[in-house]
């Protein structure tokens, strides 16, 4: 049975809840600044909390603090009840951001199921990178960031057109060792970050589609957010958050039409009160 069929939207966004209020905290109290984004910022401004079928919550963090925050979360977290999750050379989560995740849940993604990684419910901390004024390095960071989204995703993209779709396969097809495409997406993200955020104007998400990596974004936005209620918790969002919005979704306050009012994440299966561990080798790691 479809764990869609089994447990309700809403139960998923309360548990995600309670991961974004605790990781709210942590960041304030070791000085690290993030903002909602995404989906969830519009959730905040258009709905107060949650967009009602929304699965996910996104939050944006600018690439210095991006930087300290899984050293700081060893050190200082409650690690037994919350993992700070990112690709590293030992592991690799078919995904860009960084993962806070509930250790005492289970939210397996279909594109994950075979790979032994933290299968819990999450948050996602993407990074932000600050943008060279120059047209030759603003090209640049964009070709290392397709780069970097083909090797460190390894897996194949879904709904970004099909010459992005065979052109991941070839370049996978080509570079099969994990040690040497996780060398490949290591030295792109290196060279995406090298311009920092302290001297640029402007930042950008770049571990994202195409059409995300060219939205700029002032940096004065996400250095000194501002706070808006999500879900009765005071949480910050990008200083100008009309502008956000507008650049990221247009017309933000009208309503998508029914049909598109679906969640974001394909789950092959839920548990929000037991352990992804208690399910290797039966939802996921499963032999063939």
């Amino acid at each position: 049975m479809s764990a869609s069929q089994e447990i309700t939207t809403r139960r998923i966004q309360e548990k995600m809840l309670d991961i974004l209020v605790y990781f709210d905290r942590f960041c304030r109290e070791n000085g690290l600044t993030f903002t909602l984004c995404g989906g969830t910022a519009l959730g905040a401004v258009r709905h107060g909390g949650f967009i009602p079928w929304d699965d996910d919550v996104d939050v944006f963090m600018l690439r210095e603090d991006y930087e300290r925050l899984q050293e700081l979360w060893e050190r200082h977290a409650d690690t037994s009840r919350y993992a700070c999750v990112r690709s590293n050379e030992s592991i690799n989560i078919h995904h860009s951001a960084t993962e806070i995740k509930d250790n005492n849940t289970t939210f397996i993604n279909r594109h994950s199921v075979q790979s032994d990684i933290h299968h819990g419910l999450m948050i996602d901390v993407i990074p932000i990178d600050g943008v060279p004024a120059s047209s030759w390095g603003r090209f640049r960071q964009m070709v290392d960031s397709m780069i970097y989204c083909c090797f460190n995703f390894q897996r194949l993209p879904e709904h970004k057109g099909k010459l992005t779709y065979y052109a991941t396969k070839l370049a996978l097809g080509v570079f099969r060792s994990a040690k040497v495409r996780y060398k490949i997406w290591k030295g792109a993200e290196r060279r995406i970050a090298r311009y920092g955020t302290e001297n640029c104007e402007f930042v950008a998400s770049f571990g994202e589609g195409t059409s995300i990596m060219k939205m700029r974004f002032p940096t004065a936005w996400f250095r000194q957010p501002a706070t808006m209620d999500f879900e009765g918790y005071p949480m910050p969002v990008p200083a100008d958050v009309d502008a956000y919005l507008r650049i990221s979704f247009g017309d933000y306050m009208q309503l998508p039409p029914e049909e598109d009012r679906v969640a974001r994440h394909s789950a092959v299966f839920i548990d929000l009160d037991n352990s992804y561990t208690k399910y290797k080798g039966i939802h996921y790691c499963v032999e063939k």
